[in-house]
C-alpha cells in the first residue's frame, strides 16, 4: 500500500510518516521544507517540492503510483492569515486544488484531509460537535472549510472518498523523542510555556483572565499529536475498508484552562518563570472542546495519550533535547 503525504516533514506530518513507516505502508513524503525538516521524514522517500507545481505533482503520482493521499500542507498561523489572507487562500486552498486534480487525473480514490477546529469559529455551544454551523473568523479557518467543500463536491461528482480531520489543540512530542515541533516563535500555548521555562522568552503573556469560566481563562481540548497522527491511520483503514466519505473532529472531549496548563508546565519543569496577565485576543472562544462520539463510534478510536501531565512531559522532553541542539 503506498500513501502518498503532503507536509510530511512538518510537525503532525512527521508523526504520521512515523507510523505509516512502522506499519508497513510505502510512504512518499512531499514538503517544501519551510517549516518541516529533512531530519523529520523517518521512513520513506522524501520530494522536496511546492504544491504550486501542478506539472511536478502529476510527475510524482505518475512515478509512485500512490493509493491513497494524506494531506498536511498548509500555511496554520492565524494571526499571519489576518494579515497575509491571500497567502492563505493560494497554498492552503488553491495549492489544494492543483493536488485534488491530480488525484482524479490519476484515479486516486482515498483522500485524508487535516482541517481544523477553526472551521468553527466561536461556536455557540460545546462540546463542538461536527453539525455545528461553520463560522470561521480568520482566512486560515476560511480555507480549511472552501477545502471542505470542494472535497465534498469532489465525493459527489467522482469516485472521491475523503476524510476530513478537525484537529483541536495538537500538542506534546513523539515519547520516543525522535521527533516533535519545531518553531522559533510558536503561537501554541504548550510550546509557548516550555520556552518560557527554558529561558527563551523573558515571560508568558496570558490574554483574558475575565472569560466566563472557573478560573477567567479559555478553556481548550489539548490532545497528543500522536493521538493525531493514529486517526490518520485508522480513517485511511475505514476508507479501504470501504467506508463513506466523513467529517470527523480529533478531540479528547475534554478541556483545560490556560491556567491549568501553566500550572501543569511548572510543575513538570519546576520552573516559576514570569506570567504577564493582559487583555483578551479577538476572536479567542472562551471554550472550545470536541464532541468525539462519532470518531470513537467510526473508528472505535480509543486515544492512548489523554493525559495533559504526559503531554507537557513528553514536549518537555522534545523542548529540552532542542535547546541542547541535539537533533
Amino acid at each position: 500500500m503506498k500513501v502518498f503525504v503532503t507536509g510530511g516533514a512538518g510537525y503532525i506530518g512527521s508523526h504520521i510518516v512515523k507510523i505509516l513507516g512502522e506499519r508497513g505502508y510505502e510512504v512518499l513524503t512531499f514538503d517544501n521544507l519551510s517549516t518541516g525538516h529533512r531530519w523529520a521524514v523517518l521512513y520513506g522517500r522524501l520530494v522536496v517540492a511546492d504544491l504550486k507545481d501542478k506539472h511536478l505533482i502529476e510527475k510524482i503520482f505518475k512515478e509512485f503510483r500512490p493509493d491513497a493521499v494524506i494531506h498536511l500542507a498548509a500555511d496554520v498561523v492565524v494571526p499571519e492569515s489576518i494579515k497575509k489572507p491571500l497567502k492563505y487562500y493560494k497554498n492552503n486552498f488553491c495549492n489544494t486544488l492543483n493536488l485534488l486534480e491530480a488525484c482524479i487525473k490519476f484515479n486516486i480514490r482515498y483522500f485524508i484531509f487535516s482541517s481544523s477546529a477553526a472551521v468553527y469559529g466561536i461556536p455557540e455551544r460545546v462540546p463542538v460537535t461536527e453539525d455545528t454551523l461553520l463560522k470561521p473568523i480568520n482566512p486560515y479557518g476560511e480555507s480549511k472549510v472552501f477545502v471542505e467543500k470542494a472535497l465534498s463536491d469532489m465525493s459527489k461528482a467522482y469516485d472521491f472518498k475523503y476524510i476530513s480531520l478537525r484537529y483541536f489543540n495538537v500538542a506534546g512530542a513523539d515519547p520516543g523523542g525522535r521527533i516533535g515541533q519545531v518553531s522559533k516563535n510558536p503561537t501554541h500555548l504548550i510550546t509557548r510555556c516550555l520556552k518560557t521555562a527554558l529561558g527563551i522568552f523573558s515571560a508568558l503573556e496570558l490574554y483574558g483572565t475575565d472569560y466566563p469560566t472557573p478560573d477567567g481563562t479559555c478553556i481548550r481540548d489539548f490532545i497528543h499529536v500522536n493521538d493525531i497522527a493514529k486517526a490518520h491511520i485508522l480513517a485511511l483503514e475505514y476508507l479501504l475498508d470501504g467506508g463513506g466519505s466523513q467529517i470527523l473532529n480529533c478531540g479528547y472531549g475534554h478541556g483545560h484552562s490556560v491556567r491549568e496548563v501553566i500550572k501543569v508546565v511548572k510543575q513538570i519543569t519546576n520552573v516559576d518563570f514570569p506570567v504577564i496577565e493582559t487583555e483578551r485576543r479577538p476572536g479567542d472562544p472562551p471554550v472550545l472542546i470536541a464532541d468525539n462520539r462519532k470518531i470513537k463510534r467510526l473508528f472505535n478510536w480509543s486515544p492512548d495519550y489523554d493525559n495533559l501531565a504526559f503531554i507537557i512531559k513528553t514536549a518537555w522532553q522534545w523542548e529540552q533535547r532542542l535547546s541542547k541542539n541535539a537533533i
